[in-house]
């Protein structure tokens, strides 16, 4: 019997995003190794500015699964909206993310615990509303984009990105190769329930798509030390005890089975920009 994918498993999110650190952790190893691919953040802004009647004078934007607040942030900075509200389940990001606003002029911003499966906003409040890399960790992400419909304003936008289903997959050989988990390249993909592959049919169950844009990101880790700065906390293997959360001991096992050399690994982005049925073309 297949395990219950960690995105999807409820009693994983503590582990998962309980604490700010980890995620910091993962995404920095992750950013220091990329070599191609637009930064997602900046991406979702010209899109808006591109699609949105007035992206100049954007009364409020909702950043959904905002975690630590990196597009939240890039958006007040740029679009320059009255307000920015990013919502989050996870406690600690949401901490992490004020205090990285606190010096943000101009723009407020507002970080507020919830339920992307019920949007604490009045209906037809959004002039934008954004979810990155979040959708895939709804079982039924097609409500979501429901919910996001119904807090859109009249001329509204909603902006989408996920990954490929088979992102990381060199990562996924290694680990394997290296015995570390020998099905590693077998488990279920992370992001099945919402993927480059679905994301724009799941769109268009509430939505109007407008657009659609994919795009390869491109990483390449320096060596193992790089490596599993990523690789440990990622959920998607079954690590010996010991090794799950422990970088420094993953390192010591990889350089006892593999050379220490660059791993080059890809993620397909997929951007969906859409709008309430009836919307201006």
């Amino acid at each position: 019997m297949n395990e219950p994918n960690p995105f999807l498993d409820p009693s994983r999110q503590q582990e998962l995003y309980g604490h700010a650190s980890r995620l910091a952790g993962r995404t920095s190893a992750l950013m220091r190794a990329k070599t191609s691919g637009r930064p997602v953040p900046e991406t979702i802004v010209s899109l808006v500015q591109a699609h949105h009647a007035q992206p100049d004078h954007l009364r409020l934007v909702l950043d959904i699964g905002c975690g630590r607040g990196t597009s939240s942030l890039v958006i007040g900075e740029q679009l320059r909206p009255r307000r920015v509200v990013g919502l989050d389940a996870a406690p600690s990001l949401l901490a992490q993310a004020r205090e990285r606003a606190k010096d943000l002029p101009d723009t407020t911003l507002d970080f507020i615990e919830g339920d992307f499966h019920d949007l604490p906003l009045p209906a037809g409040s959004c002039d934008v509303a954004v979810a990155a890399f979040c959708l895939y960790h709804s079982p039924r992400p097609q409500d979501v984009i429901a919910q996001i419909t119904t807090v859109l304003a009249p001329g509204g936008l909603a902006v989408l990105v996920t990954k490929g289903l088979d992102s990381y997959r060199e990562m996924d050989q290694l680990v394997a190769s290296a015995g570390l988990d020998a099905r590693a390249d077998k488990h279920e993909s992370l992001y099945t329930a919402a993927h480059s592959g679905n994301l724009a049919g799941l769109a268009a169950s509430s939505l109007d798509v407008i657009a659609i844009e994919d795009e390869e990101h491109t990483f390449t880790f320096g060596g193992n030390d790089h490596l599993t700065q990523y690789l440990a906390t990622n959920p998607k293997y079954d690590l010996a005890p010991g090794l799950y959360g422990n970088p420094g001991a993953l390192a010591a096992t990889l350089h006892e089975f593999l050379p220490d050399q660059p791993l080059t690994t890809r993620s397909l982005i997929t951007f969906v920009v859409a709008q309430p049925r009836g919307g201006p073309a």
